[in-house]
């Protein structure tokens, strides 16, 4: 810390390489999970019921239609051996559209093959029965065993688009309902959304996501992975985007609409977005002043995510002054570096004490944490915006913008101060009774 105090820097980047990360499976199915009529089943043996607990539904993504997505019920431990019977009976008490089969670390250690008992149940169900590899404690891992699932699935059903501009949104999970929204200003622009992956999606939707004329990515660290490889084999082409405040949905509706060319949308985009831009900066005029002078800290697992909440932390008028990250690529990177300052620090592998100095020193007032820095982050009693996967408020499009602005307002200007700590109680007589026998003689 002396190194960095020393420094005489405003703003401060902060990277955590080393930091913990949830394991491959735990990535895998959030990825997956919301797939609404998929069927998911988890291959070992007890001992992974802590971990199927810790990652079920972990993004909080709801669905517009009734789901198998979310029953906790859906997931099988199986200790003598999976079955194409055991396939065969979940199938007919689920009737899912497709079956996700997951190894574990546990599987990798029992020399258990799930292959050809998913190959066996597909040929009898006539569904999609796919295994997914996701042995290990490497979140990219998880990620990759992931986009192998859905690219399984891409590509097995033919499809017409209806409108003759047409797009896929992957890497969003509809928190909150999120993706709600965002599809209804595709559709005010004459745009189709053929598929979002994976939130509020169906095995049918995802299978006919190779007919979209342009992928949007949303979360390039969890879905970048599928989005190269449908480029490399239908030859669509990929835009990363973010639908996180005001200045970036304004920049990703651009971007749709400036790709088709088409001067018609990109007059009826242009018009939205002046709409929208007006109507929602009137609300949230008076957060900004409430919000004038406040900084910020950010540490998040993507560097993308961090990146556009910098810029809608900006519009609110609030200064980040640090941001940690996990993910990312050199792109994303030099976004946040840019957004931040040229004068960024690398501050590598800060422990929880040197953390609370450091926020300290930058007069921090909010954080924005992710789930997995959460329980260190609450213990320095400043307040934060809780933006995880368990939230009940959508932040994404341009009336995103104005509930994230409440919370940051709850958060700071309506938080509870923890009462004093009680005094510890003074061991021998109590300070009253030794005041009273002093003024009696008798000490």
């Amino acid at each position: 810390m002396d190194e960095l105090t020393s420094l005489a820097c405003e703003k401060i980047f902060f990277d955590e390489d080393t930091a913990r990360g949830a394991c491959a499976y735990s990535r895998a199915i959030s990825v997956l999970n919301p797939i609404a009529d998929a069927m998911h089943v988890v291959q070992g043996p007890l001992e992974c019921v802590t971990c199927a607990t810790y990652a079920w539904n972990a993004r909080g993504s709801i669905s517009s239609q009734p789901m198998l997505h979310g029953k906790q019920d859906k997931i099988f431990f199986d200790n003598l051996g999976l079955s194409a019977q055991v396939m065969q009976d979940l199938a007919a008490a689920c009737k899912p559209q497709a079956i996700f089969v997951y190894s574990t670390c546990m599987t990798e250690t029992m020399g258990c093959d799930i292959s050809e008992v998913c190959e066996s149940a597909a040929k009898d169900l006539r569904i999609p029965v796919i295994p997914v590899g996701s042995m290990g404690f490497q979140a990219e891992t998880g990620y990759e065993a992931a986009c192998n699932a859905l690219l399984r699935l891409i590509g097995s059903r033919s499809y017409k688009p209806i409108s003759p501009y047409s797009v896929n949104i992957l890497g969003d999970y509809n928190i909150a309902g999120d993706l709600w929204p965002i599809r209804s200003y595709f559709e005010e622009l004459g745009i189709e959304v053929i598929s979002t992956i994976t939130g509020d999606s169906r095995v049918a939707e995802i299978q006919r996501a190779h007919c979209a004329d342009l992928n949007l990515v949303q979360c390039s660290s969890s879905i970048g992975s599928l989005a190269r490889r449908l480029e490399e084999k239908y030859g669509i082409p990929c835009r990363s985007v973010s639908f996180l405040g005001i200045e970036e949905t304004s920049s990703a509706l651009r971007t749709a609409a400036e790709f088709f060319e088409n001067p018609g949308i990109i007059e009826e985009s242009e018009r939205m977005i002046a709409r929208e831009t007006k109507r929602i900066r009137r609300k949230i005029e008076h957060y900004r002043a409430k919000f004038a002078g406040k900084r910020a800290a950010i540490f998040l697992n993507g560097a993308s995510k961090a990146a556009s909440l910098i810029r809608a932390s900006n519009e609110l008028g609030i200064e980040v002054v640090i941001v940690g990250i996990r993910d990312g690529n050199w792109v994303d990177r030099q976004r946040i570096r840019n957004y931040i300052g040229r004068d960024a620090v690398d501050a590598n592998k800060l422990n929880p004490g040197d953390l609370g100095e450091l926020l300290s020193k930058e007069n921090v007032d909010l954080i924005i944490p992710g789930a997995e820095d959460q329980p260190v982050i609450r213990k320095l009693n400043i307040p934060i915006c809780d933006i995880c996967h368990n939230r009940t408020s959508t932040f994404e499009g341009f009336d995103g913008m104005v509930n994230f602005a409440r919370e940051i307002d709850i958060a700071i200007n309506n938080r509870i101060e923890k009462p004093p700590a009680r005094k510890k109680k003074t061991r021998g007589r109590p300070p009253c009774m030794a005041q009273k026998r002093g003024r009696s003689g008798l000490l």
